[in-house]
């Protein structure tokens, strides 16, 4: 495992409302060099308040893995895609992780910059 690292690599999460949506955003974030791998975790459960109403609704969380410098347009191609009208979106450095692996996105994200 490499040591913490500053090398500018985030792993974002959005929630999408059903499977086609996820796919929809995953494909186009990896297929416009926006994200390296896009996970999506069907079956996940959101317990939220929305506009003063609770909600609790069964949805699919991206979990993204991108780059600092792609943060801001991945985050436009999600609200441009999305149908929420606020969606979840956030990012947290990935601090540490398989040097191969880190390096490996790096790579994926470069190859249009």
């Amino acid at each position: 495992m490499s040591e913490p690292t500053d090398a500018g690599i985030l792993v974002a999460f959005c929630t999408c409302p059903d499977p086609e949506t996820a796919q929809r955003i995953a494909t186009a974030l990896v297929t416009e060099k926006l994200a390296a791998c896009v996970n999506q975790l069907a079956g996940v459960r959101s317990t939220y308040l929305w506009k003063g109403e609770l909600q609790n609704d069964s949805e699919v969380l991206l979990v993204i893995k991108t780059t600092i410098s792609k943060l801001a347009t991945v985050e436009a191609r999600i609200k441009a895609l999305h149908p929420y009208e606020v969606p979840e979106f956030i990012a947290l450095p990935v601090i540490a992780g398989s040097e191969e692996y880190l390096d490996w996105v790096r790579q994926n994200i470069r190859s249009l910059e």
